[in-house]
């Protein structure tokens, strides 16, 4: 029996390896619910019942409620949800005359990139409540893989004044490959380049995207280019 020992412990070992270095996977989820407003959420979410998989879902729910205007006591996306249909139902009483047409709420992600270290994904959301138009934006939201928690900026881009040059150039590059005849100039509402609100990573390369009215008309829509990893790889701390 003692020589089976040194083999047992190893098997544990070997099992405990295995377990830690199993990426996380993700599913398809929606919420199924019958609302006046037209609101859909179709959202990634990670598979299995383990701490680093409720920490990611978590981390993704916050994420998603945040690109809803509402109030910030709510912690549920359905109660979110259902309060932005609420607010189209007292609407309707309070304004019949007004209530057309419907307001909508649509949320959906995305997962554009999954490494052993981050995982990011891309979050679409559109909300309309009446007028010329609705609000649309799209943020990244960019995930430790080994603890589930929110990566900001400073904890995936290090030298950011060295980065923002570079991101400078990239920028030039992408508007001259659109149209020549677009300038830096063009954007930023006459002031210097500035890096957007959202980075975040996909299989070809760090992404910057602006979303409307960040750095552009509305009529110029979404501005986002990519920076290869090849040329941003030193400027990464985790990829």
């Amino acid at each position: 029996m003692k020589q089976l020992w040194p083999f047992l412990i190893f098997l544990i070992i070997l099992n405990s390896c295995t377990s830690e270095s199993k990426p996380v996977t993700f599913e398809t989820v929606s919420v199924e619910e019958s609302f006046e407003a037209e609101i859909t959420a179709i959202y990634n979410k990670a598979s299995g019942n383990s701490d680093l998989s409720n920490t990611i879902n978590n981390t993704i729910e916050k994420a998603l409620i945040s690109t809803v205007s509402t109030p910030e006591n709510n912690k549920v996306l359905k109660e979110v949800l259902s309060d932005f249909n609420s607010d189209y139902v007292s609407f309707k009483k309070d304004f019949p005359e007004e209530s057309e047409p419907v307001w909508e709420l649509h949320i959906e992600t995305e997962k554009t990139f999954q490494s052993e270290e981050v995982i990011t994904l891309a979050i679409s959301t559109y909300e309309f409540k009446g007028g010329a138009h609705g609000n649309d934006k799209i943020i990244f939201l960019n995930l430790d893989a080994k603890s589930g928690e929110d990566l900001n900026q400073n904890d995936i881009i290090e030298n950011q004044g060295e980065f923002k040059k570079l991101a400078q150039q990239h920028f030039i590059k992408a508007l001259e490959t659109e149209d020549e005849n677009l300038k830096m100039e063009d954007f930023f509402f006459g002031k210097p380049f500035q890096l957007p609100e959202n980075i975040g990573y996909s299989e070809d390369g760090l992404v910057l995207l602006y979303n409307v009215y960040e750095i552009a008309s509305f009529e110029q829509g979404y501005t986002e280019f990519v920076i290869p990893f090849e040329d941003v790889q030193s400027y990464l701390k985790v990829n």
